[in-house]
């Protein structure tokens, strides 16, 4: 991507109506990015790289590609990214509020070194309201930014659509919680949700040399950032006329990134100078910024290495290895604090490398973590040696580059030069159905009367996608479902189905009851009838000599990186008229 805007400003008004303004946000745990292009003009990529600071309410503060995903309530006012300081309590990580189920938000190492500054989680407002407001700020940064790059006539005249990225792990409903903050933070209801590791995926795909890719070569993608680690794995299936890769193993994740190297830094230095009479705040703050900026880059984990940190202040103590204001680290001691977290992005990878099933040619670091010397060679010497271990380049920013890529992609397919063909199911999903019942295949089973095909019946369990099952978004699952109810009880102006899931954790297999393994409802699915005329109902005759209405339709469900879309089909027309209410 290019951070020039030039050739944008340089454009001719009026080029055709179908022109949009797509803008990718890259939602990060600690840091959050943000791209945007022209449909017009997809081969110009822009990343954002100017934000206000604490000092400075305008555009160019400070220069990054990504901001700190952190909030802090200040009266009626809201700071948010460089505009909080290091002192004070904040408001950060908030975006896993958003996905309480996920184990990895209870790690032994969030559990080990809290951060100090960090306000609780549900401190005094929730995480839907934080998202929705940092989502807010981040909007109205990113249109501010926009108005500096682009003529007036342009922004006005041209519709702007949003992209979101969420980690391969968030479950349904917390992939709904984004969209929703997303929509209030004004981003607009046109939102396209892509998962994390996809759209990285997509990015450092593209980038690397395409004649070293051949078919049937597996990668193992690991996004590592500083609250979370992220793996997939994809094989290529296509090569022409573009890249196409099928997933080989379904996503992991854990609470292991580098911002952990900060805390237990922090814990380790309160442990060998926080005695000290002179020990305040001003020294923690000047000897993390060293830490975070030069000592964490430049480790290596190689024999001999030292570092400097700044301790102004501190009074001159050799036996502490402090000496005019500045404390001596050993290369062993920068170490022992890189190894709890490293070793546990060391085992996801391992782990994501055996899911596959397949011979694996490389892993590919992203994420700002993943650009680390000294992650990347102790994952080196962990693996198979056959297996390469690369960075592609712009690894900080894959995520939200690979997501505009991905946007600009289904706006315009002829722009697309990597694309998933086929994801795997995470969940067994499904729902119950009536079945005759059967005396010996049901026997233990509970059963009840049915009067209008005047038999008894049992429910059980119906899988429409199984764990595991390859799944593309060219292709729809539907179901028909059959309701019937007395006429005399009127037109009914909706119908429910449940959602059951099963995440087979102890891999048995789909459950065939609702009652047996791990279901759990996942959602009411409601389609609307209201459109569909009283007199347009079919209306039949039961055992028990009452009509009835006996409507059958089908519940169309596609599956999308990180969304799912349903819709309603009667008689051959489809009602994008299907509501969801997750549970």
């Amino acid at each position: 991507m290019d951070h020039a805007a030039s050739d944008l400003e340089k454009m001719e008004i009026g080029e055709g109506a179908d022109r949009k303004l797509l803008i990718a946000v890259d939602f990060g745990t600690t840091f959050s990015g943000v791209a945007w292009a022209q449909t017009r003009r997809p081969d110009v990529q822009t990343i954002i790289i100017q934000w206000p600071d604490s000092t400075s309410g305008g555009l160019e503060g400070i220069s990054s590609d990504k901001v700190p995903t952190e909030l802090r309530y200040d009266g009626s006012d809201t700071k948010w990214g460089f505009q909080v300081d290091d002192f004070g309590p904040r408001h950060q990580w908030f975006k896993l509020d958003l996905d309480p189920s996920q184990s990895r938000g209870v790690s032994d190492l969030s559990r080990q070194y809290p951060d100090q500054h960090a306000l609780p989680p549900g401190y005094n407002v929730s995480g839907e309201k934080l998202c929705t407001d940092y989502l807010s700020a981040l909007r109205k940064h990113t249109e501010e930014v926009l108005k500096h790059k682009l003529p007036q006539s342009i922004l006005k005249s041209t519709p702007i659509e949003y992209i979101i990225t969420v980690p391969a792990v968030w479950s349904d409903i917390a992939q709904a919680k984004t969209r929703s903050c997303a929509e209030d933070a004004g981003m607009g209801k046109q939102l396209m949700i892509i998962s994390e590791p996809e759209a990285a995926a997509i990015y450092a795909l593209h980038a690397m040399d395409p004649h070293s890719i051949k078919i049937g070569d597996t990668f193992v993608l690991c996004d590592a950032g500083g609250g979370t680690v992220d793996l997939i794995s994809y094989t290529v299936s296509a090569l022409k006329p573009i890249l196409q890769v099928e997933e080989a193993a379904t996503g992991t994740g854990r609470l292991c990134g580098s911002t952990f190297l900060n805390r237990i830094f922090n814990k380790f230095l309160v442990d060998k100078l926080g005695l000290n009479e002179e020990w305040d705040e001003e020294v923690v703050e000047d000897a993390m910024k060293r830490f975070e900026l030069v000592t964490k880059k430049a480790f290596r984990g190689t024999p001999g290495e030292e570092f400097v940190i700044p301790v102004p202040g501190l009074a001159d103590d050799p036996a502490q290895g402090v000496r005019r204001g500045k404390f001596r680290m050993t290369g062993a001691e920068v170490k022992q604090i890189f190894e709890p977290v490293v070793q546990e992005v060391v085992t996801l990878v391992r782990g994501q490398i055996a899911a596959t099933n397949k011979t694996v040619k490389a892993a590919l670091l992203v994420g700002g973590f993943g650009q680390n010397a000294y992650l990347r060679e102790t994952i080196r010497a962990s693996i198979d040696p056959s297996i390469e271990v690369m960075q592609p380049p712009n690894g900080w920013t894959a995520v939200v580059r690979g997501a505009l890529m991905k946007g600009l992609s289904v706006m315009e397919p002829t722009t697309a030069r990597v694309k998933v063909a086929s994801r795997s199911a995470r969940k067994h999903y499904g729902t119950e159905r009536m079945a005759k019942y059967d005396a010996v295949k049901h026997s233990k089973r509970p059963n009840y009367w049915d009067a209008y095909d005047g038999e008894y019946k049992v429910n059980d369990m119906d899988w429409f996608i199984k764990k595991g099952d390859p799944v593309t978004e060219e292709k729809s699952f539907k179901r028909q479902y059959h309701k019937v109810w007395p006429v005399s009880e009127g037109h009914n102006k909706a119908v429910s189905q449940d959602l059951l899931m099963s995440e087979d954790r102890d891999s048995t297999g789909a459950p065939v009851y609702k009652d047996s393994g791990d279901v759990r409802y996942l959602a009411r699915l409601t389609a609307d009838l209201s459109c569909i005329p009283a007199n347009d109902l079919a209306q039949k005759t039961g055992k028990d000599g009452r009509q009835y209405y006996s409507v059958h339709y089908d519940i169309e469900m596609t599956y999308y990186s990180a969304h799912t879309k349903y819709a309603m089909v009667y008689k051959n027309v489809k009602y994008d008229s299907v509501t969801v209410e997750y549970v």
